[in-house]
């Protein structure tokens, strides 16, 4: 994962056989216009200026529910940029990233495809008269 500015990218390594070489591919990417964006006025130390102006930033990626909050410059631009960072480096956005990244590469296709292999093959027994016997709700 890569954060450059107001922009997340997720690349997908791929080996060729022969060269050995390292490719990447652009599975999908996450820009400050996917996040919904806020601003507050500053709190603390920082004079007339951070009190009076909306210079801190909230940034929120709806799909994740990753959060990211910034009021450390008096700047509101820097506070942005740092909102984001936050953002992206939250244990909601790798997670989710994670799961996205699955998805897209259809790697998750496969998982699911073996998870529902594996519960055909699961038999569901229940006692009856001290014998186990196949449920036949199920």
């Amino acid at each position: 994962i890569t954060s450059n500015r107001h922009m997340l990218r997720l690349y997908r390594k791929k080996l060729q056989r022969l060269s050995m070489s390292k490719n990447k591919e652009l599975l999908f990417s996450v820009t400050a216009a996917d996040c919904e964006w806020s601003y507050t006025k500053g709190t603390g130390a920082g004079g007339q200026k951070r009190n009076k102006t909306s210079s801190a930033v909230h940034c929120k990626h709806q799909p994740s529910g990753a959060y990211g909050y910034s009021e450390s410059s008096r700047s509101q631009h820097e506070n942005k940029i740092e909102a984001f960072r936050k953002m992206a480096e939250s244990k909601e956005m790798k997670d989710w990233l994670h799961r996205r990244a699955m998805q897209v590469s259809g790697e998750m296709d496969v998982i699911e495809a073996e998870v529902e292999r594996s519960l055909k093959q699961v038999i569901v027994e229940v006692k009856q008269d001290g014998k186990w016997v196949p449920a036949t709700d199920f």
